[in-house]
C-alpha cells in the first residue's frame, strides 16, 4: 500500500482543487456521469423503462496515480469504464481528460485522444484475434497510428515482450498457444504498445489461477512504477486494488458511496456497505469461524429502491434514508461518504439530489 501522507493528498470525487498546479496535475475527471440503458420499448420503439446501471458518478484521477473502482457485480462499474474508451455513450455528465471534455466532442475528433486511453479487457483469449501471431496483434496499433516507421516496428513489439516477460521468439505464436496469464500480458503489451496517459483495467486477473494473478498484479504495479501511466482499475475484488492503488472508490447500485485512500478504506471505512465489505473478507488467523455475510440482495437496477440504495440492507438505517438520497460528505483529507451517520461531522460536496454543492 502507498505511504499514508502521499494518499492523503490525492484528490477528492468533485473538485476541490485551488491553483493552477493542482489542476494541471488533474488527468481524468468524471463529473455526474449517468447511463440509463432501455429496458422496455412500445410498439413504436420508444423507451418505456430504464435500467439504471450509473447514477451521477463523479471522480478523479492524477497522472501515475493507480484508482480502483470495486463493487458487485452489476454495481454499474464495468459500464463506467466502457464509458471511459467510449464503447458506450453516457446518458449526461462530462468526461475531461488532459483537458479536454471528450464528451462534447464528435467520434471524428475523439478518436485524437482514443490512444490516450486504452482497456484491458476481462477475457485475455476473447480480446485477442486467433488468426494473427502475437507480434502482429502487439504491432497493429503501432502501425495503425503511424507512431514509428515500419523497419522499427520489429523492435518496439520485441521491447513491449520484454516489458512483460515474455520471450522474442514468442511473437511468432498465436494467442491459443499461450496460458491465460501469457495471455493477459500480451494483452497488457497491446495496451502499452501506443504509450497511454491513461490504462482502464476491467477485471484484468478474474479469469486467472490465483498464482497466476500475484504474478500479473506485480507485472503491472512494476510497470505503473517505470512508466509512470495512470490506471483505473475495476475489480469486485478488494485484495486486487489492495497492493496496487492509492485511492478507491466504492460503488454500490451504480453510485459511489465512498472514495478514501487505500488505508482508508481497508483499515478506517465508514460506509456500512464498505464495512461490510472489509468484514467479509477472510483473516488469516485461527478459529476466525464463519465468513460476515451482508444480509439481503443486492439492488434491481430497474427498480430502485427510494432513498439510499443501501438501506434495505443497512442495520443503521432510519427514515430518511428510506425517503432521501444521502450526498457525499467529506470528513476530511477527501475522505468522502455518501451516508447520513457522517452529517454533523462532514461537508457535504454535492446536494442530497447528487447535483455539485454551490
Amino acid at each position: 500500500m502507498s505511504d499514508t501522507n502521499d494518499a492523503a493528498t490525492q484528490a477528492t470525487a468533485v473538485p476541490s482543487h485551488t491553483g493552477e498546479d493542482a489542476q494541471n496535475d488533474v488527468l481524468l475527471d468524471v463529473q455526474h456521469l449517468t447511463k440509463r440503458f432501455a429496458a422496455e420499448t412500445n410498439f413504436f420503439g420508444r423507451a418505456t423503462s430504464h435500467v439504471q446501471a450509473v447514477d451521477d458518478v463523479s471522480f478523479q484521477i492524477r497522472r501515475g496515480e493507480a484508482f480502483g473502482l470495486v463493487g458487485e457485480s452489476g454495481c454499474g462499474k464495468t459500464t463506467v469504464g466502457k464509458m471511459l474508451v467510449n464503447l458506450i455513450k453516457p446518458t449526461s455528465g462530462t468526461i475531461v481528460f488532459d483537458g479536454h471534455d471528450l464528451t462534447a466532442m464528435k467520434n471524428k475528433e475523439r478518436k485524437r485522444y482514443c490512444r490516450d486511453i486504452q482497456l484491458i479487457f476481462q477475457d485475455p483469449y476473447a480480446s485477442l484475434n486467433p488468426r494473427m501471431r502475437v507480434g502482429d496483434i502487439i504491432a497493429e496499433p503501432i502501425l495503425t497510428n503511424k507512431l514509428l516507421p515500419k523497419d522499427q516496428v520489429e523492435d518496439r513489439v520485441n521491447e513491449l515482450l520484454e516489458c512483460v516477460g515474455l520471450a522474442n521468439y514468442m511473437r511468432n505464436r498465436y494467442p491459443h498457444e499461450f496460458s491465460g496469464g501469457q495471455r493477459q500480458r500480451v494483452g497488457i503489451a497491446r495496451a502499452l504498445a501506443v504509450k497511454p496517459k491513461l490504462i482502464v483495467c476491467d477485471e484484468p486477473v478474474s479469469a486467472l489461477d490465483v498464482s497466476i494473478q500475484a504474478q500479473v498484479l506485480k507485472m503491472m504495479e512494476d510497470l505503473k512504477e517505470r512508466l509512470n501511466t495512470s490506471m483505473i482499475m475495476i475489480t469486485h475484488d478488494l485484495g486486487v486494488v489492495a497492493s496496487l492503488c492509492n485511492r478507491i472508490a466504492i460503488m454500490y447500485g451504480g453510485k459511489i458511496v465512498e472514495i478514501g485512500t487505500d488505508k482508508e478504506i481497508f483499515y478506517e471505512p465508514k460506509h456500512p456497505y464498505t464495512q461490510g465489505l472489509i468484514r467479509s473478507l477472510p483473516k488469516m488467523e485461527a478459529g476466525q469461524g464463519k465468513l460476515y455475510n451482508i444480509k439481503g440482495m443486492v439492488p434491481d437496477l430497474l427498480h430502485l429502491p427510494q432513498g439510499c440504495r443501501f438501506a434495505p440492507r443497512c442495520e443503521h438505517a432510519c427514515e430518511r434514508c428510506h425517503c432521501e438520497m444521502p450526498p457525499l460528505y467529506d470528513i476530511g483529507g477527501g475522505h468522502l461518504v455518501r451516508c447520513f451517520l457522517y452529517e454533523e461531522q462532514g461537508t457535504p460536496v454535492e446536494t442530497a439530489e447528487g447535483g455539485e454543492q454551490e
